[in-house]
């Protein structure tokens, strides 16, 4: 038989399906003639079971078994019944698997996710291999979908229904130790011994259950602990996602509607919810953020792999403390051995701690041993000097947010590196251009903005001047991709990408703090829209000096626009700095962390109150955004709306769901969003609601930033 993506054998009575074939890509999926594939495989061995001892399910690509489904041929369904028939599709082929008279053993070896991992249950066994790679999840429901060729009816059977629920909600994923641990697998492997070992699981006999599985299982099947597994299950689903989120919640009334139903009673109101999840609109704005998460991968000027060939092995960090510890921790992860400077042994005790606590975090979610742990803390070398500087490939400066520090600091670094060494800030608002005359060799010079903290903020802008040379910026692209971080380029002009689009959100928090609307009622407005935190509470994590230093930065370099609200100003003058003095728009203690709002500011605001609608407030914090946005596109700060959406969604949270600013603009109606800006703009005193000609022109021609 003549495949196209798979291999297909029958030796010794043994059929061995193996993905991966004609793979182009590093990652195998299931595309439609994978699917088309594979049925003709399994048809074959259905028609030959009586005369095979066995079946076995492999890959033939190190490190990946399946990656899942295509998301291009999911994004090819178009409709709800299209969405359900192909749902429909999946399980009947799985359903052939799982209801062969032969044993069928599943060879797991490194990526096994989604529709991966919904084939490898249908088997009736799953052994893994030992290698780091090997990472098995079902990630639908981060794509605003749930598995829908039979993962919501197999997983609970496998694992029990408490477990299953965890995982499918989540989308998390689980290696190979623990994959057993759980009783997905049945046994762990090295990668090469798979094949060799699989015939030995050619049993249909069930393994002993242990107290924990069959109080699982009795819970499963017991109709009032179902029912309150699954209350338990929305309540705290519901307190972590606000109820933002359609398809987790979808999720439970699948397994609970379809709970001791037959196997094709079940599987219809699970293709029946794929397919209405799959046109939701959150849905496609889920999917579109996964391609713009891909597409940040590649660079925009060529095939990474064969055009750089310097490798950053490296690297040392200017300027210590909690940015600069959380930068050194990136290296060290990284296999660096980084050098850490600063000007004095507290600074240097603070960065080491950041590098400590974030290791930490990964030592007690068990994702590195206590060997590692010590290993990777003794690779980070805190110095007072420029020494072993000669040998490093990559440094990045993070010092205080001063342009006369910064220069000072690379006119007398470059000379103490090797020629080929990239030079990088970490600035978040200062111009790169003017840091680079100081140097003899510009052209190895960028900015690299990491986002706090570091370990867990995805976003690292790139920044770029006229006299950068294109190779650093590839190099760098591919350092920050390598390092699992989200890169976006971007040209140098006042607060870069993210900061200049968060710059309106929070001065407009300030403006109608002014005008009398409750610190509450405006963080409640960003919260229910989605955002991870309100504005007001933001600029107190950031620190109202911050705050103000770069909206003066902001103001001087893009005009009245830009012009920022007194208020915060008039705070840090009377020391209220927000979380680093405890006391800002909200007063932090000990016993409250998260705070609560400030009495102290009522001097301040006005006597009598504004009782604005949700609604309003919402406009009026991110329909600047919006506009803004479309001005960093006219200025060529960035490319594409992609890059916007990217920044702004891993920079500041900008909720995912809603797809990035434009996105939002475009499903909102970048025509009805003009007009709402225009209608502000008679309404609010000064030059904040000026419609940007660019914006104006896509309302006017295309209608929308994505065509």
């Amino acid at each position: 038989m003549d495949l196209k993506t798979i291999s297909y054998k029958i030796d010794n009575g043994v059929a061995y399906i193996g993905f991966g074939k004609a793979a182009e890509k590093s990652l195998t999926v299931l595309d439609e003639q994978t699917l088309l594939d594979l049925k003709a495989a399994v048809d074959d061995i259905k028609s030959k079971e009586r005369e095979l001892k066995g079946a076995i399910i492999h890959s033939v690509t190190p490190g990946c078994f399946l990656a899942g489904a295509d998301i291009s041929l999911i994004n090819s369904l178009t409709t709800e019944a299209e969405g359900a028939a192909g749902s429909e599709k999946g399980q009947e082929l799985y359903n052939v698997v799982d209801d062969l008279l032969i044993p069928v053993v599943c060879c797991v070896d490194g990526v096994c996710l989604g529709g991966g991992l919904e084939l490898a249950l249908a088997c009736d066994e799953i052994i893994v291999s030992d290698s780091k790679k090997t990472s098995l999840g079902l990630p639908e429901v981060q794509l605003g979908l749930l598995p829908g060729f039979g993962g919501t009816y197999r997983l609970p059977r496998k694992i029990g229904l408490v477990a299953a629920l965890d995982y499918i909600l989540t989308g998390k994923r689980v290696d190979g130790k623990k994959a057993k641990k759980i009783g997905l697998a049945t046994e762990v492997y090295p990668a090469e011994k798979l094949l060799e070992m699989a015939p030995k699981h050619f049993r249909k006999v069930k393994s002993k259950t242990t107290l924990k599985e069959f109080l699982g299982e009795l819970a499963g099947d017991n109709f009032l602990a179902r029912r309150v597994i699954f209350q338990k299950a929305r309540e705290s689903l519901l307190k972590k996602t606000k109820g933002f989120y359609y398809a987790p919640l979808k999720i439970i009334d699948v397994l609970e509607k379809g709970s001791g139903r037959s196997r094709s009673s079940y599987l219809a109101i699970e293709s029946q919810a794929f397919g209405e999840l799959l046109v939701s609109e959150q849905s496609k704005n889920l999917r579109h953020l996964f391609f713009l998460m891909e597409g940040s991968k590649k660079f925009k000027g060529g095939n990474l792999e064969t055009v750089v060939s310097k490798k950053l092995t490296r690297g040392a960090v200017l300027g210590a403390g909690t940015m600069g510890g959380g930068i050194a921790w990136l290296m060290s992860d990284a296999g660096m051995a980084p050098i850490m400077k600063d000007l004095n042994v507290g600074a240097l005790n603070l960065g080491l701690k950041q590098a400590s606590s974030n290791f930490k975090g990964a030592l007690k979610r068990k994702k590195i041993s206590s060997d590692e742990f010590s290993r990777k803390m003794r690779s980070i070398h805190p110095r007072l000097d420029y020494g072993g500087f000669s040998r490093v490939d990559l440094v990045v400066e993070a010092v205080v947010e001063d342009m006369g520090i910064k220069k000072k600091i690379f006119s007398d670094i470059e000379s103490r590196v090797s020629e080929d060494c990239l030079i990088t800030s970490n600035t978040s608002s200062l111009s790169v251009t003017e840091m680079a005359t100081v140097f003899k060799k510009p052209e190895r010079f960028l900015g690299l903005h990491f986002f706090n903290p570091v370990n867990k903020m995805p976003l690292v802008e790139i920044i770029t001047h006229d006299k950068v040379s294109q190779e650093a910026v590839q190099i760098l692209h591919k350092w920050v991709v390598d390092n699992k971080k989200t890169p976006v380029v971007v040209k140098d002009g006042p607060g870069f990408l993210v900061n200049r689009i968060l710059s309106p959100y929070l001065n407009e928090a300030a403006y109608l703090l002014e005008e009398g609307v409750s610190i509450d009622a405006i963080d409640k407005a960003a919260l229910n829209f989605g955002m991870p935190m309100g504005p007001l509470r933001l600029m107190d994590e950031i620190g109202l000096d911050v705050a103000v230093k770069v909206g003066k930065i902001m103001h001087e370099g893009l005009g009245e626009r830009m012009k920022p609200s007194e208020l915060s100003k008039k705070l840090i003058e009377t020391g209220l700095l927000g979380k680093k003095s405890n006391e800002g728009f909200y007063k932090y203690s000990d016993e409250n962390n998260e705070g609560v709002v400030n009495n102290k500011l009522s001097e301040y605001l006005p006597a009598v109150s504004v009782d604005m609608d949700e609604v309003t407030i919402q406009m009026r914090l991110f329909l600047p955004m919006i506009n803004e946005a479309a001005q960093v596109l006219e200025d060529g700060i960035v490319e594409t709306a992609n890059d916007v959406d990217l920044g702004l969604i891993f920079g500041i949270g900008f909720p995912p769901f809603r797809g990035g600013p434009l996105r939002y603009a475009d499903n909102e109606g970048v025509d009805r969003i003009v007009t709402a800006i225009e209608r502000f703009g008679t309404e609010v005193s000064g030059q904040r609601y000026q419609v940007c000609k660019f914006l104006k022109n896509i309302a006017e021609k295309s209608g929308r930033f994505y065509n």
